[in-house]
């Protein structure tokens, strides 16, 4: 399981997280504020922010996996904010995932110190509970034509092009100790679709820092890592967000059809590699998951957008960008394949 959190989640929650601006993305609400001197009432001035929301949301995957360790459902509670302001938007996201099977790898995900094969814990041994994970980040842009104060670059089906910049951070309770530091940037593309629907591509220069707590706990390979700073290579990724509407259907039933695609590519061991170090070869991640929301709360109490449950599914290749393949022999979990079901409630 060593190095199986090194890319944690990322993008499970990614995953998550862009299906949730997906959501608020596709409108967008004007307020203003008010402001009245004493001497003589004043007219209505436009607020900073055109949308400002908050939502908490829950979803369970029950065959998710963490390469080197095997497979364990998970429960991931979150709270997200979203806010469109006159230059572009903002989005953070902080997730509590919990894995329920805490037997020892290649049979389950257990939290420390369960997860370092000793004698107390051969395989399937069920001494520790599953490891609990918080994962936070951001993503925000700028919009070309905001910045400009021109419309030239909404040409046919584009709507807009942006500067696009995140960060991602994460803490767990494993050996690895879990303490991914990223940051990417480039440019995103947003195209709108039909029924007020819109497709969102973004390239970024992607650089990711992490712990290897197996390292410096076990430093035994020729080469050791016992300070288990893990600095990767820079690398690119793409990320692709597709939300549509199924305004085709009658009204009374309100369904929305989300896609996510996101690659990274190699970023090579971050500390020296196997077979002399400890260190994991890595390729190109795969992440694709579809999901279909149903918007309760406009079907049941003429509140849009409010409340809504959802099913999908996730299939991850390479997850982490671990290779299946190792000197030290095949890596079992580099490879995802989960339904997923959750709700949203906006506040």
């Amino acid at each position: 399981m060593g190095h199986s959190m090194t890319i944690k989640t990322n993008r499970v929650i990614v995953i998550t997280l862009l299906m949730i601006v997906a959501s608020v993305h596709a409108r967008a609400q004007e307020s203003v504020v008010v402001t009245s001197p004493p001497s003589a009432p004043s007219a209505p001035s436009p607020s900073l922010f055109t949308v400002n929301e908050n939502f908490l949301a829950y979803y369970y995957a029950p065959t998710a996996t963490n390469p080197g360790a095997g497979e364990t459902p998970k429960h991931v509670v979150s709270y997200t904010h979203f806010d469109v302001w006159k230059y572009g938007t903002n989005f953070f996201n902080v997730e509590w995932l919990k894995a329920t099977n805490g037997k020892a790898p290649p049979f389950g995900t257990p939290a420390a110190p369960c997860d370092q094969g000793g004698p107390l814990d051969p395989p399937g041994s069920e001494r520790c509970d599953g490891y609990t994970e918080i994962y936070a980040f951001f993503r925000s842009t700028l919009g070309w034509n905001q910045l400009l104060g021109t419309k030239r670059f909404a040409v046919g089906p584009l709507t807009n092009i942006e500067f696009a910049v995140g960060a991602d951070v994460n803490t767990d309770n494993t050996t690895l100790g879990s303490a991914k530091r990223s940051m990417q940037a480039g440019l995103q593309f947003d195209f709108s679709a039909p029924y007020n629907g819109f497709l969102n591509v973004a390239g970024y220069v992607y650089k990711e820092w992490q712990n290897d707590g197996f390292a410096s706990t076990f430093p035994v390979q020729p080469i050791p890592n016992p300070s288990g700073k893990v600095d990767f290579d820079t690398t690119w990724s793409l990320e692709l967000n597709y939300t549509q509407p199924l305004g085709f259907l009658p009204p009374s039933i309100p369904l929305t059809y989300r896609a996510l695609l996101v690659m990274h590519g190699p970023k090579g061991c971050g500390e020296p590699c196997a077979p002399m170090g400890p260190g994991l070869s890595r390729t190109t991640e795969y992440l694709t998951q579809q999901t279909l929301h149903l918007d309760v709360g406009k079907m049941l109490w003429d509140q849009p957008k409010k409340y809504a449950v959802w099913v999908g599914y996730r299939w991850w290749k390479n997850k982490f960008g671990i290779e299946e393949s190792q000197p030290s022999g095949p890596f079992v979990g580099t490879l995802e394949s989960t339904w997923l079901v959750g709700s949203i409630v906006a506040f």
